[in-house]
């Protein structure tokens, strides 16, 4: 192979994946701005391809948006999880919980500033999106607090809305803290865990009353 040819072949550029478009994608939004108002053009020209190139992918924006919001749920959930898995004698569930969904406002991937604009500024198609996702966190809440009620033996009332209940009240929460610097989440967080161990404190309350009715 000629020198002409391998210095071709060095400099021809990797073919571009899924992956590639969504991130270019988020590349290009900001604080203010939804998945929406991304075009395929500029999304395109920012991921350094022709236009026609983005459908090999992709039917259209909105199909890439569902995707990185779906991207987005996952990689959050993960998070979460791993902190759970983490957890010490000296921290509680929410507490970790909470500071580890606050700590992915400043992740690189930008995947939670991505969930909390959709939930506000998206389409209905983003929006359903994000309602799915929300439903995929609150149904592993729901079985972590049954499980917790079994250890325990401090049964939660209607687990599946007390797990509701928290997951709207941490979204909209991190909403509130999205555009502060992290030394400045520090009342938040606090109003946050309190405001979780409220809701638990409620649930477990009547969950002994309707057991007490039925005895």
């Amino acid at each position: 192979m000629s020198t002409a040819v391998k210095t071709a072949v060095a400099k021809r550029k990797k073919a571009i994946t899924a992956q590639d478009l969504m991130n270019a994608a988020v590349e290009l939004l900001d604080s203010h701005r939804s998945v929406s108002s991304l075009s395929l053009r500029e999304i395109a020209r920012a991921a350094g391809i022709a236009p026609n190139s983005f459908y090999r992918h992709f039917r259209d924006v909105d199909e890439l948006a569902v995707a990185l919001i779906d991207q987005a749920g996952r990689s959050l959930r993960g998070v979460i999880r791993e902190a759970r898995q983490r957890l010490s004698p000296e921290r509680s569930a929410i507490r970790t919980s909470v500071e580890a969904f606050m700590d992915q406002l400043d992740a690189e991937q930008k995947t939670l500033h991505i969930l909390l604009r959709e939930m506000s500024i998206g389409s209905v198609a983003f929006r359903q999106a994000v309602e799915r996702e929300l439903r995929y966190f609150e149904d592993e809440l729901c079985d972590e607090l049954v499980r917790m009620a079994e250890l325990t033996g401090h049964d939660t009332f209607e687990p599946a809305l007390a797990s509701k209940a928290i997951t709207r009240l941490v979204f909209t929460m991190g909403a509130s803290a999205a555009e502060l610097s992290p030394e400045a989440r520090g009342p938040i967080i606090e109003e946050t865990v309190i405001m979780i161990k409220m809701i638990m404190e409620g649930a477990q309350s009547l969950a002994r009353k309707d057991q007490t009715k039925k005895s």
